[in-house]
């Protein structure tokens, strides 16, 4: 299958030629797409009154190799489609805090484990290098992604020089990636609901010649598209909250792989850094005990 795929119009291309049973299958997955995307092949058969193997044979007949491709396009595709009152029905199976605690950490901690069994290494590096060549780096989040990119932004200006945070503020993106050039690389950060904001500033950036590392969920999401290397963090979601825990694992595996390359030009920086915050008091120093 092609990737990025509208699925709904695959199935209504092919509903014509789909058995009864496959043709309630579709009519349910049409109505229901936000919950039939998280269903397994048994709970969606069960749901439609067919069997799990009749499930299988309508992913076959609309030409993936099995549910589970199915099951993953149709999940890519309605990340982006999801209200959030849609999002909160993905929690109603919550009976209580303590499982609402348990099945939203364990949801955050198989999204890490994902992360780390599908990162690309090769592009892990090329990111740091292209970070590290860079004239100037823009780090661009817009709604829940700005909480990552003001974290990697306020870290890589210990680091490195020029680092720019765009932010939604009074001054539009555009307006501060307005000098923005070809030796300049824009971190941008998206996540679904992917904001049309950040897609029209990497669009932008790209433009200009920008170099473009795309921090996002997806090789298939639309930020993605734009950029020169793509780093993959999972954040499937659980609910109306969005699963951010990996990105910000990975974002901190980026960070550091920066200061080890950087590690011989930051030492003096740091101690001179830590000589102001002690002067000034930044940090509470009093180690004794307040009763």
């Amino acid at each position: 299958m092609e990737k990025y795929v509208d699925v709904i119009k695959v199935i209504q291309n092919n509903f014509n030629r789909l058995s009864k049973g496959q043709k309630l299958i579709a009519e349910f997955i049409m109505n229901n797409y936000d919950k039939a995307a998280f269903m397994t092949a048994a709970t969606l058969g069960k749901t439609v009154g067919v069997s799990e193997s009749t499930v299988v044979r309508f992913a076959n007949t609309l030409g993936y190799d099995g549910y589970r491709e199915l099951q993953k396009e149709l999940q890519e595709l309605i990340k982006n489609k999801l209200t959030t009152v849609q999002r909160i029905s993905l929690s109603q199976d919550f009976t209580d805090y303590e499982n609402a605690l348990k099945q939203v950490v364990k949801k955050d901690m198989g999204n890490i484990e994902k992360t780390l069994n599908e990162i690309d290494y090769h592009a892990f590096q090329k990111a740091v290098e292209t970070t590290l060549k860079a004239e100037n780096v823009y780090v661009l989040g817009l709604r829940s992604s700005s909480f990552l990119a003001g974290y990697l932004g306020f870290y890589l200006k210990f680091l490195i020089n020029n680092v720019k945070i765009v932010t939604s503020g009074p001054n539009d993106v555009f307006e501060q990636l307005l000098k923005a050039n070809s030796k300049d690389t824009i971190i941008g950060i998206s996540y679904p609901r992917y904001s049309k904001r950040t897609l029209d500033a990497l669009d932008y950036g790209k433009d200009k010649g920008c170099k473009i590392i795309g921090i996002t969920d997806s090789l298939i999401s639309p930020a993605a598209q734009y950029a020169d290397v793509t780093l993959i963090a999972s954040s499937n979601m659980l609910s109306f909250v969005d699963s951010l825990v990996a990105p910000m694992s990975l974002i901190n595996a980026f960070i550091v792989a920066i200061g080890m390359e950087k590690k011989e030009d930051i030492t003096a920086y740091f101690e001179d850094l830590e000589n102001i915050w002690k002067k000034h008091g930044v940090y509470d120093s009093d180690t004794k005990n307040k009763n």
